[in-house]
């Protein structure tokens, strides 16, 4: 099953993925040569990639997207294949929200693939509610919306309960259609 980490630039995509790949993840980060670099010194160019193994025949590929819009090339290619993806979105940073509705926007356009936003940053000063997130990206019917997760890119449990909660919205969804 191939999940989707996607975000704008700083969300968190590259963290989660590492802090639940059973391997060494394979990442493309280059120096940060824009705006970037005012939140970080690297950033993905082209992709992160880690995985878990559920069992003999069952694994979970994570593929994080550039952040970047001017990569959105990648963002093309890496939903084409997915099962499901997880949008992340920096409760505290306001002013990227724009940035997030987006690649939503992107991504649905491209994929009808399950997905669940994930809300990182929400224990920082000047975090938005989940509710108050919702809105801003695009989400105004409380009834339309996707499950949304508190999640801490940092803490391997944390990740690992929006990987499962992201497994659970993909398998519902598949059972619906079927």
């Amino acid at each position: 099953m191939r999940l989707v980490v996607t975000g704008p630039v700083g969300a968190g995509k590259s963290t989660f993925i590492r802090s639940v790949s059973e391997i060494e993840v394979v990442d493309t980060d280059r120096q940060a040569t824009d705006e970037t670099a005012l939140l970080k010194k690297k950033t993905t160019v082209a992709f992160d990639f880690g995985r878990l193994q559920f069992g003999s025949d069952m694994a979970l590929h994570l593929y994080g997207t550039p952040g970047q819009s001017r990569f959105d090339f990648m963002w093309d290619i890496l939903i084409r294949k997915a099962h499901a993806y997880i949008l992340l979105v920096a409760a505290h940073r306001p002013h990227e929200f724009r940035d997030a509705r987006r690649i939503l926007t992107f991504m649905k356009r491209r994929s009808p693939v399950p997905m669940i936003i994930g809300l990182t940053h929400s224990d920082c000063d000047g975090a938005w509610d989940e509710e108050n997130v919702a809105i801003a990206i695009g989400y105004l019917d409380a009834h339309q919306r996707p499950l949304i997760v508190k999640v801490n890119a940092n803490e391997t449990a944390s990740v690992a309960q929006a990987v499962l909660a992201l497994v659970q919205t993909s398998f519902q969804a598949n059972c619906l259609v079927s």
